[in-house]
């Protein structure tokens, strides 16, 4: 079982920026696939963000790509999504997940954290 633990989240202006951090137990950090997504309340959990095992593809959401930017450092098994020009609608529960690569992750990760909270005021 892999377990991950989000943090960094917090109250920031519309603007600002946030760095979340996702910290994975286990070996092997680097054969898995790491992704961030995002529930709003009352909304479905959308797709955030992607990064291969060493980090050399990456995948973002449409409504985040220029702002946001996911990487990942092995050698400490993290994973880290700078979040830069937030918005309002960034607001959410960002969840860290975990998958045998990109594709597994953006269909249905197998391993998930338990969520940290961005709130973005205007």
């Amino acid at each position: 079982q892999v377990q991950l633990v989000e943090s960094g989240g917090g109250l920031v202006q519309a603007g600002g920026s946030l760095r979340l951090s996702c910290a994975a137990s286990g070996r092997a950090f680097s054969t898995y696939a790491m992704g961030w997504f995002r529930q709003a309340p009352g909304k479905e959990r959308e797709f955030v963000a992607t990064i291969s095992g060493l980090g050399r593809i990456t995948n973002y959401a449409q409504s985040v790509k220029g702002r946001f930017t996911i990487s990942r450092d092995n050698a400490k098994n993290t994973v880290h999504l700078q979040m830069n020009s937030l918005k309002p609608e960034d607001t959410a529960a960002y969840y860290c997940a975990a998958g045998n690569n990109i594709q597994t992750i953006t269909r249905a990760p197998p391993y998930w954290g338990q969520g940290t909270q961005v709130t973005v005021s205007s």
